[in-house]
């Protein structure tokens, strides 16, 4: 049973260690902000991008055995109340559309940005290959370097509107998935 550490927390999937990641992810732990962009086996358009131990990984891609051991963070993960500065400076730079694409863009800019605070646009292009057919590429590299200068403490962003459901409200009982204690949680 893969063990490895979601948006924070350790948990065992009682599931075949060969299952892409992508799949537990959304249909064993209710984290639905990663999506399935029915690509097959091509796996290009990044819509299921998480961060793996920090990089930018397609989930469709790593299976749970590749997986097993390494922390692992979703769009749900990344910032509960959408502070993080790259989810900021998307709604500020209009560069959502659809949104279907989004949550794998913010994922790939925010390990560039973890990387580099200060990328250029053709680190930006390089760095971003996921597809969006809604075309908001210009303003999603307008995004990203704002992003960058909010992180660096050279602009601020007015902050875009919390969630408007607790995530505990949203978490649904998945029998696949068990939370293990941290530890400093007692243990039962």
């Amino acid at each position: 049973m893969p063990r490895m550490t979601i948006n924070g927390r350790p948990v065992e999937f009682d599931l075949d260690p060969e299952m892409p990641l992508l799949y537990a992810l959304r249909e064993a732990a209710n984290l639905t902000g990663t999506k399935n962009g029915g690509g097959g086996s091509t796996c290009e358009c990044g819509a299921c991008t998480v961060l793996v131990d920090g990089a930018a990984l397609r989930s469709c891609r790593i299976t749970l055995a590749e997986a097993e051991g390494r922390f692992v963070t979703t769009i749900e993960g990344l910032s509960r109340d959408r502070s993080h500065p790259l989810q900021q400076a998307m709604v500020a730079e209009q560069a959502i559309q659809c949104g279907f694409c989004t949550p794998g863009i913010v994922m790939a800019g925010a390990a560039l940005l973890s990387r580099n605070a200060a990328p250029t646009s053709a680190e930006i292009e390089e760095a971003i290959q996921n597809d969006c057919r809604c075309g908001v590429y210009p303003r999603l590299v307008s995004a990203i370097e704002r992003a960058g200068r909010v992180t660096q403490r050279r602009e601020s962003i007015s902050a875009a509107p919390a969630p408007a459901i607790d995530a505990e409200d949203a978490a649904a009982a998945v029998p696949a998935l068990r939370v293990l204690p941290t530890s400093d949680e007692p243990q039962e």
